[in-house]
């Protein structure tokens, strides 16, 4: 299979802290790929890290065969993300904003406009499409950037806490969107809190604990919460103990 992602000894500090502590994850193509770990594991550094957002210290993360920071904008092309918060202008409407995303992303107008109507439907935003995002709710902007993120169809899709604020029929919708994308060739990493969630989504599910991957779970096992936490309390006992 192609590797559209590989984080290889990454390490980050920030403000002094070590965050990132030898990284190491590889991404497939057609594999949707999950990061679990407690509130400052480094969930979020390490998915800034891998967009190129941050520079690692040491270590490298290669794109879509492309070694950042070398990536040029035939390879951002490639990438969709949402990270943190959605994308978006508060001044402009969901449409306009989802439009401003194809455009960066080099998608032509007549896709991008094909592609609105459908991500519209499928994430229930059609009746929202004119309102200033300014106007919308939380959950709706999270709407408006998963649009966003998926307005190009990328072949690498980075999805922090994707389900953030969305009701139930729309983490479905979600859920058949990633799918569909995964079917079609694109390698998806997403964060989450929401174990049962994982367990629909990913075909492996990482632990990142203190900054490195300490584990790598099968989602279709009993208890993936429990197994995680597990996990966890096995590396602190082990590090306590050395």
């Amino acid at each position: 299979m192609t590797t559209a992602l590989a984080v290889d000894g990454v390490r980050r500090d920030l403000k002094g802290r070590r965050v990132l502590n030898g990284l190491d994850l590889f991404l497939d193509a057609g594999e949707c790929r999950a990061i679990v770990g407690l509130n400052g594991a480094g969930k979020t550094t390490a998915l800034r890290v891998m967009l190129g957002m941050l520079r690692p210290d040491a270590g490298t993360v290669t794109i879509l065969g492309t070694r950042l920071p070398s990536a040029d904008r035939s390879v951002w092309r490639s990438v969709g993300h949402l990270v943190e918060t959605p994308f978006c202008y508060p001044e402009l409407t969901a449409r306009q904003n989802i439009e401003a995303s194809a455009a960066l992303h080099g998608a032509s107008r007549a896709s991008a406009s094909t592609r609105i109507v459908e991500l519209a439907d499928r994430l229930m935003l059609t009746a929202w499409l004119e309102t200033p995002v300014r106007r919308l709710s939380l959950g709706t902007r999270q709407k408006v950037g998963l649009a966003a993120a998926l307005v190009h169809a990328p072949r690498l899709i980075v999805l922090d806490e994707p389900t953030n604020g969305l009701d139930p029929l729309a983490v479905v919708a979600l859920r058949t969107l990633i799918a569909d994308a995964t079917r079609d060739g694109a390698a998806v990493l997403v964060t989450s809190h929401h174990f049962d969630e994982l367990a629909r989504l990913a075909d492996r599910v990482d632990v990142l604990h203190h900054g490195r991957i300490i584990d790598t779970l099968t989602p279709d096992g009993p208890d993936l919460e429990q197994r995680f936490f597990n996990t966890v309390l096995a590396a602190d006992t082990a590090a306590v103990s050395a």
